[in-house]
């Protein structure tokens, strides 16, 4: 399982729906969650450039593609972006391999 953090714009159509009839989009990205085989960690409705941020744990990227594919279908939101999280331990392990990978970068010229 990896986590990722979905980030997105309401559409104009869902702020309306929102704003007549206030609703807690938890559920839904629960839901969708479930549905692409993982869990929804984290909710927020955030100030900014994105209306939404989650944090899901799912099984690889190509459930993480279905899920912000079903979204973006869906016309609830706009503007999706997926970014692929790293643990702390995953991050480290990537350190471990760029610095054994170094070596095999030629050097620019004149360092």
């Amino acid at each position: 399982m990896a986590y990722y953090m979905f980030q997105g714009r309401f559409s104009a159509e869902t702020l309306k729906r929102l704003l007549a009839k206030p609703e807690d989009r938890s559920k839904a990205a629960a839901k969708i969650a479930k549905a692409c085989g993982g869990r929804l960690h984290r909710y927020y409705i955030s100030l900014g450039e994105y209306d939404f941020v989650s944090i899901l744990e799912l099984p690889d990227d190509k459930a993480a593609a279905s899920c912000a594919m079903d979204v973006t279908a869906s016309g609830v939101a706009t503007h999706m972006a997926t970014t692929r999280l790293l643990t702390p331990a995953e991050a480290m392990g990537s350190m471990a391999k760029a610095q054994s990978a170094a070596p095999s970068l030629p050097l620019p010229k004149g360092a």
